[in-house]
């Protein structure tokens, strides 16, 4: 009987007893390992969760949200704004500079600053934020002399979601096919027309994106605003300079600590909204993902 090709083939490659048996023991020990991994992960986001928002929602009144914190009593209404100032004007100050290094990183590549620029971008991410902080304290709340400010706490928030909205818009913009920008080339548009008009819309969604990861970024921030915007328990008067403003993250840090009812109940209500926020924003987030990635037509 005449061997064929494919019998010698199924007899190469096939697998000897040890060989499978040794393959089926780390297949079992790899998925058991992610299994108990995700377990323990789960059982901690849900344990954190389920007190965060049992805890936050019985300390939850009208007075939490019409008045302001008074010594460890009180409410957050001044802490919501100030966390919502600083966020915005960190995300505000972010956008620019990180869509633009995204654009100079994808469509300029070749250049000698776009290695600068990606080293620079890869380090800000790994630098901790308290150093953020306390850099931003040593050059504008001290040299510069603006004291506790949102103006200061805002650039912090900016500096540390830079490198996100940056890579975010690398991403997307890498992610535009070649042939549109060819096509917009041959019509006889500038570069400029290209990014603007044709590779900006299609790269839109995934940058809002990483803008809406950078609002979450800034919402759950401490370290640096407690060098950079202080603390106040009054509502901010309209001062970019010289003026600290509240913010949740520092009830959460502070008042947890605190011997009284009155201030575990603010620091609970506190996390709740900070999770409250997250969440919010990261549910945008994914719908946006899906939307772009076509999920949302089905």
């Amino acid at each position: 009987m005449a061997v064929t090709a494919a019998d010698v083939r199924s007899v190469i490659m096939k697998p000897s007893p040890l060989r499978a048996t040794q393959r089926a023991v780390f297949n079992f020990l790899g998925w058991g390992l992610c299994a108990f991994t995700f377990a323990v992960l789960g059982f901690a986001m849900i344990w954190i969760l389920k007190m965060v928002f049992v805890q936050g929602a019985s300390s939850m009144n009208w007075k939490v949200l019409s008045t302001v914190t008074t010594g460890v009593g009180g409410g957050l209404l001044n802490a919501i704004e100030g966390t919502l100032l600083l966020a915005l004007g960190g995300v505000v100050l972010s956008v620019p500079p990180g869509i633009a290094a995204g654009i100079y990183l994808s469509e300029y590549d070749g250049g000698w600053l776009a290695p600068v620029l990606r080293f620079m971008s890869d380090v800000l991410v790994g630098v901790p934020s308290i150093v953020v902080g306390y850099f931003c304290y040593v050059t504008m709340v001290d040299q510069l002399g603006w004291k506790f400010s949102i103006a200061a706490g805002s650039i912090s928030l900016a500096i540390i979601s830079m490198p996100y909205v940056t890579r975010t818009a690398e991403v997307a913009f890498r992610a535009v096919p070649r042939t549109l920008r060819e096509a917009g080339f041959g019509l006889g548009c500038t570069p400029g027309t290209v990014i603007l008009r044709v590779c900006l819309p299609m790269a839109l969604p995934t940058i809002l994106t990483g803008v809406l990861l950078a609002l979450a970024i800034s919402v759950g921030e401490t370290a640096p605003l407690i060098y950079t915007a202080g603390w106040s328990s009054y509502m901010w008067t309209g001062h970019l300079t010289n003026e600290p403003v509240g913010y949740l993250t520092y009830v959460i840090w502070t008042f947890i600590t605190e011997p009284f009812a009155s201030a575990h109940a603010l620091a609970f209500a506190a996390a709740f909204f900070v999770t409250v926020f997250v969440l919010i924003i990261s549910v945008i987030a994914r719908v946006v993902t899906f939307r772009r990635s076509g999920w949302g037509h089905h």
